[in-house]
């Protein structure tokens, strides 16, 4: 039997310890990132034996009370593998995310006594109950959820939508096949996540040297690179710095600073649209830069990040540059929008009462975040 599972998972037991050393090595993410991948990988080989198992004693025939709990395992084991990779992937994700899963848990443990998900009968063939396709509903929910956070919370520039195309393209030939393909099409399920987990894995990788690690939008680095490139088609700057700051630091500690930069900066992922970049490019300092965005466009983007930044407990100041002319300098773009932001900071903390006043970056005075 150990045979037959090595030669059906070669693959899965290449690629997952491949992935385990590669985790070991990186320096891009933090630990709890890491850790949670660990057992995620655990997951997945531990999936593979229950799957191996299962089919293994179909082909024998018989075992149909065995079959009916390593069933239960595998069509809960499924979305709360899906939801792991959610939790892993995607900051700011909440232990509630699994409650769709553990639901579905104690529905297919009922079901072993019930049927209301699935049985077997007496010649060991499936049948679904009232709920029988609600594994794979709440799976492919999962599934689509994940794209959808992990494509607003991008950059939506190609070299970032092309992975997470990939993953979501996995996860549907996953789920989606065995309907097309049979049963059987089942065995390859791990291996399909696994290989599209390990494809987004190395692009998280790549795009470690061009972002924050604290927020994950684009860094410093890359702000400047990037402006090198067509910067004709750059028609607007976003200016945007955090309010108060300092005395979040001051008061509550700088693992509650970070909280704050993470919120504000997902409040600027969240506003932005196609040919609009966050990067953060100081300590509170973020620039949004938009390419071929008319002054509506622009404008409009300025209304959401105020918009996001009024629903949570933190406040920022804004600036903004619209290029009347073509070829218009970035370095100019970009004083012209702190003035702004900075004109609007003094007066927050002129009606705030507070005064933590500092140089900007063209030496016209502005307040410390």
């Amino acid at each position: 039997m150990l045979k037959d599972y090595i030669v059906q998972n070669w693959a899965l037991i290449l690629i997952l310890p491949a992935f385990a050393i590669s985790l070991k090595t990186t320096l891009f993410l933090d630990k709890t990132t890491v850790k949670r991948f660990y057992i995620l990988l655990a997951g997945i080989f531990l999936l593979s034996v229950v799957v191996f198992l299962e089919f293994a004693l179909n082909d024998r025939g018989g075992y149909a009370a065995a079959r009916t709990v390593l069933m239960a395992v595998r069509y809960s084991a499924t979305p709360i593998i899906v939801a792991m990779i959610l939790y892993t992937l995607v900051r700011k994700v909440r232990w509630y995310i699994f409650i769709p899963a553990m639901v579905l848990t104690g529905l297919n443990i009922l079901s072993i006594f019930t049927g209301i998900v699935f049985s077997l009968d007496e010649g060991g063939r499936l049948h679904r109950g009232p709920l029988g396709l609600l594994p794979y509903i709440v799976a492919g929910l999962y599934g689509v959820y994940l794209v959808y956070v992990l494509y607003t919370r991008s950059n939506k520039l190609y070299t970032e939508v092309v992975p997470i195309a990939f993953l979501a393209f996995s996860f549907a030939s996953g789920l989606i096949l065995p309907f097309i393909f049979g049963a059987g099409y089942s065995h390859m399920f791990c291996i399909t996540i696994a290989i599209g987990l390990f494809v987004y894995y190395q692009f998280l990788l790549l795009q470690g040297t061009k972002k924050d690690p604290l927020t994950g939008v684009l860094n410093r680095q890359a702000y400047f690179a990037d402006t090198e490139i067509n910067p004709e088609r750059i028609t607007g700057l976003v200016t945007v710095d955090m309010n108060g700051l300092k005395e979040i630091n001051d008061s509550q500690g700088h693992a509650a600073g970070d909280e704050a930069l993470t919120t504000l900066a997902l409040c600027l992922l969240e506003a932005e649209k196609h040919g609009q970049s966050v990067y953060r490019i100081g300590g509170d300092e973020f620039v949004i830069v938009c390419r071929s965005a008319s002054q509506e466009d622009i404008l409009s983007l300025v209304d959401r990040v105020r918009q996001n930044v009024n629903e949570t407990a933190y406040s920022c100041s804004l600036g903004y540059c619209i290029a009347e002319e073509k070829n218009k300098d970035i370095e100019r773009m970009l004083r012209e929008s702190d003035r702004m932001m900075y004109a609007e900071k003094a007066r927050y903390y002129q009606t705030s009462g507070k005064d933590r006043r500092r140089r900007s970056r063209d030496g016209a005075g502005g307040e410390n975040g």
